[in-house]
């Protein structure tokens, strides 16, 4: 029978190359098992599961959060949508200030609810504009494409609140998914494109068919998502472009940012987009972190300070000016 590293006891240490808190959160994941997860059809199993695993999500965005006078934060409903919107504390919110729609991450089951805007909090209150961070619709309930279908209706309200070229579309994990499928089908359906697109390592293969889906397998904090996967597809192919937008048609996508890690378990998943988007044309940066697993470090790191300044240097740089 096949076993993975960390069930040989083999994930490895952390490296001497990265930074203090780097090392203590390696340190600290050194025997975290991958996760096991409920019956598909059991949705009180799946409550419990999402409950225990977004209590863990919440100490850790809490953790990281900047300090209360750093930003403001409010609840809204866009497009029908629920929507967080956190805007720096010296930012005002008109009709020239860009706009980011950024996706959150959780395999499509977890990560609603206040972590949405946790998440990307520290992010979100240095930037020169306005987060709009979409409560989409999840598993186990609502299977494809109910976030799509969120996505893309505040997607639309926001073009009708900002010009394209003021607007920057940003997903982590199963939020870079959706990202990408969003401008996928935008363009299909003949909407204007944003100024950019961030990619943090996304989740553009739901049928885990990158190299790394078996090299950091027991490496990563991360396994494998494939029950979760399956339960979004609801029935759907897992190549359609709308569910793994890394086989579909990346032409006149904007330019593009990704990120990932040497431990992260969707590394292929980065790599791979970054050569699609390439070969249909598209400006794209593929910025890969020494050490880093799915999703980042302590949030606070150094490496994720520099990640956010990457992103942070990007957004800035391909926004368009401001007609005013």
């Amino acid at each position: 029978m096949t076993t993975t590293p960390i069930e040989r006891g083999l994930r490895p240490p952390a490296p001497s190359s990265v930074s203090p808190e780097a090392k203590y959160y390696l340190t600290l994941i050194q025997d975290v098992a991958p996760l096991l997860y409920p019956e598909a059809a059991d949705e009180a199993a799946w409550d419990k599961w999402i409950a225990l695993q977004e209590n863990a999500l919440h100490t850790k965005f809490t953790a990281a959060l900047p300090p209360d006078d750093h930003y403001r934060h409010a609840r809204s409903i866009v497009a029908g949508v629920p929507v967080h919107v956190v805007t720096p504390a010296s930012v005002p919110n008109g009709d020239e200030t860009p706009l980011f729609l950024q996706l959150h991450g959780g395999a499509m089951v977890m990560g609603g609810g206040d972590l949405a805007w946790m998440e990307s909090a520290t992010l979100a209150s240095r930037r020169p504009g306005v987060t709009w961070v979409p409560d989409y619709r999840m598993l186990p309930r609502h299977p494809y494409p109910a976030a799509l279908d969120d996505a893309i209706a505040v997607y639309r309200a926001a073009l009708k609140t900002r010009a394209p070229q003021r607007i920057v579309v940003v997903g982590a994990s199963a939020g870079g998914n959706l990202a990408a499928a969003l401008l996928m089908r935008a363009r299909d359906e003949g909407l204007p494109l944003p100024a950019a697109l961030v990619l943090q390592t996304p989740e553009v293969d739901l049928t885990e068919s990158g190299d790394t889906f078996r090299t950091n397998v027991g490496i990563d904090i991360l396994g494998s998502l494939m029950p979760l996967n399956m339960l979004y597809a609801g029935g759907h192919q897992l190549t359609h472009p709308y569910l793994s937008p890394l086989f579909g048609d990346l032409a006149g996508l904007p330019p593009t940012f990704l990120q990932s890690g040497t431990r992260d378990l969707f590394l292929s998943n980065t790599v791979r987009m970054h050569r699609r988007l390439l070969a249909f044309g598209v400006e794209a940066e593929l910025h890969i972190f020494e050490g880093m697993p799915h999703a980042g470090f302590t949030g606070n790191a150094p490496e994720d300070l520099e990640l956010i300044a990457e992103v942070r240097r990007f957004e800035d740089r391909h926004l368009g000016p401001s007609v005013a």
